[in-house]
C-alpha cells in the first residue's frame, strides 16, 4: 500500500434519531418477549421452589431502575467525552485515569481500559452468537406450524447462514445498518401495540368466561414477594442491556456532545420503560384458564402452567386470544408476529455486531488488539476484517447453542457476565471521572453510580447464586459461563503479555475502489 494512500475515515452521518434507533435495535423488547417469556414463567425460588410467575412485571420494574442507574452514568460520560469516538466504555476508563492532577492515579488507565475492553468484548462477541441461536430456534418453530420439522442440521445451517447476512448488513456501513434498525423497530413497536390491544381488550370483553391468572391490574403490577420480585429482576436485567450501544457510535455522530448522551436515556425509555411495560403488562393481564398445553406425561396444563410447558407461549397466548376474539384468525396472527421477533433479533443482533466491531477498533488503535482488526474498508469506512471474524465468532457460538439447552443458557450466562462486569465498571468510572472535576454532583456524580456499582455488581452474584444453589443443570449452565469467561480472559491476557511493544498508531486501513 502506498505510502500516500488516502486514509478512510468513519463517516459523521447520524443524528440523535440515528443514534437512538442502533440502540433501541439491541433491546429488542419484541424478540424478549417471545423468547424469555417461558423462563419467567417457569423461574422458582432455589430450595422451596415457590414460583415467582406473578412477579414477573414488578421484576422488569425493578431492574428498570437499575437500568437507569447505569444509563445516566454513560450519558454523563459521553457528555465530558465526546471526543471517545468508537471506543465508548474503553475510552472512558483510560480517561477518568489520565485526567487526573495527581500522575500517581495514571498508572491505573491502561489496567482499566484492558478490564474494561474484555468485559466489553465478552458481552459485544458473545452476544450476536446467542441471538443467531434464538434465530435458528425460531425459524424451527415456525417452520414446524407448517410441518416441516427442522432437525439439527438444519438449525446449524440457519445459524451460520444468518451469521453471514448479518456480517455483510454490517460491513455495508451504518447508514443501511440504522436504516435497518429503523423499520425494525417500527414494526416491532406497532406489532407490540396492536398484540397490547387486543390481549387487554380480550380481558375485558371475556368472551370465553375465561378465569385469569391475576385478579386485576394491581396484580400484574404491584410484587406479591420481595424475594419473588428480586428474583424475577434477575431475569429482566438481561433483556434491558444495550442503552450503552449509543456511545459506541460516537465517531459516526454529527453531533456527539449532544444526540449520544440523549441517545442512551432515549433507547432505555422508548424500550424499556414504554414498550416493556405495556406488552408485559398485557401478557399478564390476559393470561387464563384458556391457554391450553400439554407436559411432558401428556397432562393437560392451563395458565401459568401451559406458559411454563410452551417452547412460545407468547405464541400460543396470541393464537387463543386471537382464534377468540378475531374469528379463528389466531394461527396467522401468531405466525406474523413470530416473524416481526424474527425481524427484531435480526435486528438485535446487527446493533450487537456494530457496537462490538467498534469497541474493537478502538482498542486495536492502541494496538491492543491485532491491527488488522482496526482496519476500515476504503468504500464503506468500517471495521470489515472484525466484522469478518465476528461473523466466525457468532457463527460457531450460535451453532453450539442450537445443540442444547444448557449449553445456551451456559454461553447467555457468560455474555451477562461480561455485561455485568462492564455495567459495574461503567459505573466506578463514571464516580471516578467526575469527583475531582468542578463540575462534580453529589446527586448525579455520587450516589448515582456508586448505586449502580452496588445493583451490578448483586445482581452479577445473585444470577451465579441462584445457579449454583439450585443445582443439576443451573449448576452446569454456571460453570460453562465462567469456564468461558476464564478462557476468554486468558486469551485476552496471553496478547497483551506476549505482543511486541509499540508506540500508538492510527488504525490500518485498506482502501478499495469505489
Amino acid at each position: 500500500m502506498a505510502a500516500d494512500t488516502p486514509r478512510a475515515e468513519m463517516k459523521k452521518t447520524l443524528g440523535l434519531t440515528g443514534v437512538t434507533v442502533n440502540a433501541m435495535a439491541l433491546i429488542a423488547p419484541g424478540a424478549f418477549l417471545w423468547i424469555t417469556y417461558q423462563i419467567q414463567a417457569a423461574q422458582s425460588l432455589p430450595g422451596s421452589g415457590e414460583s415467582t410467575a406473578l412477579d414477573i412485571l414488578p421484576g422488569i420494574l425493578f431492574a428498570l431502575v437499575l437500568a437507569f442507574l447505569t444509563a445516566l452514568s454513560y450519558s454523563e460520560l459521553a457528555r465530558v467525552y465526546p471526543e471517545a469516538g468508537t471506543g465508548s466504555c474503553y475510552y472512558f476508563a483510560e480517561r477518568s485515569f489520565l485526567d487526573k492532577e495527581n500522575r500517581a492515579h495514571h498508572r491505573w488507565a491502561r489496567p482499566t481500559k484492558l478490564v474494561t475492553g474484555w468485559a466489553a468484548h465478552l458481552f459485544y462477541w458473545v452476544y450476536p452468537g446467542v441471538m443467531v441461536s434464538f434465530m435458528a430456534i425460531l425459524v424451527a418453530y415456525v417452520l414446524s406450524q407448517f410441518g416441516l420439522e427442522i432437525g439439527t442440521l438444519g438449525q446449524l445451517v440457519i445459524a451460520g447462514l444468518f451469521s453471514i447476512v448479518v456480517g455483510y448488513i454490517a460491513i455495508r456501513g451504518v447508514t443501511g445498518s440504522t436504516t435497518t434498525a429503523l423499520v425494525i423497530n417500527v414494526v416491532q413497536l406497532v406489532t407490540l401495540v396492536g398484540f397490547s390491544i387486543l390481549a387487554i381488550s380480550y380481558r375485558f370483553v371475556n368472551p370465553d368466561q375465561a378465569t385469569f391468572v391475576h385478579d386485576g391490574a394491581a396484580s400484574v403490577v404491584l410484587p406479591h414477594s420481595l424475594f419473588g420480585m428480586l428474583a424475577q429482576s434477575t431475569i429482566a436485567i438481561l433483556i434491558l442491556v444495550g442503552f450503552e450501544s449509543a456511545t459506541a457510535f460516537g465517531a459516526e455522530a454529527k453531533n456527539a456532545k449532544r444526540d449520544v448522551p440523549r441517545a442512551v436515556i432515549l433507547a432505555l425509555v422508548i424500550q424499556g420503560l414504554f414498550a416493556y411495560v405495556i406488552e408485559y403488562f398485557a401478557a399478564g393481564f390476559s393470561l387464563s384458564n384458556k391457554l391450553v398445553g400439554t407436559g411432558a406425561d401428556g397432562a393437560t396444563l392451563s395458565g401459568l402452567d401451559a406458559a411454563v410447558a410452551s417452547s412460545a407461549p407468547i405464541g400460543d397466548l396470541i393464537r387463543q386470544i386471537g382464534d377468540t376474539m378475531l374469528g379463528g384468525l389466531g394461527f396467522p396472527i401468531a405466525i406474523v408476529v413470530a416473524i416481526t421477533v424474527a425481524l427484531a433479533i435480526l435486528g438485535t443482533t446487527l446493533s450487537a455486531m456494530n457496537t462490538g466491531v467498534r469497541v474493537t477498533y478502538a482498542i486495536a488503535q492502541d494496538q491492543e488488539m491485532p491491527s488488522v482488526l482496526g482496519a476500515l474498508h476504503g468504500r464503506y469506512a468500517t471495521p470489515h476484517w472484525a466484522v469478518g471474524v465476528m461473523v466466525v465468532v457468532s457463527a460457531i457460538i450460535g451453532m453450539a447453542g442450537t445443540l442444547s439447552v444448557v449449553t445456551l443458557t451456559g454461553i447467555t450466562l457468560a455474555s451477562n457476565f461480561g455485561t455485568f462486569v462492564l455495567y459495574a465498571l461503567t459505573c466506578f468510572i463514571a464516580f471516578n471521572a467526575f469527583v475531582s472535576r468542578k463540575d462534580f454532583s453529589f446527586v448525579k456524580h455520587g450516589i448515582v453510580p456508586i448505586l449502580g456499582l452496588v445493583a451490578n455488581i448483586t445482581m452479577l452474584v445473585t444470577i451465579f447464586a441462584m445457579g449454583f444453589v439450585g443445582g443439576g443443570d443451573a449448576a452446569t449452565e454456571s460453570y460453562i459461563a465462567l469456564a468461558f469467561a476464564g478462557v476468554w480472559g486468558l486469551v485476552a491476557v496471553g496478547y497483551v503479555v506476549t505482543r511486541r511493544p509499540a508506540a500508538r498508531r492510527q488504525p490500518a486501513v485498506e482502501t478499495r475502489s469505489a
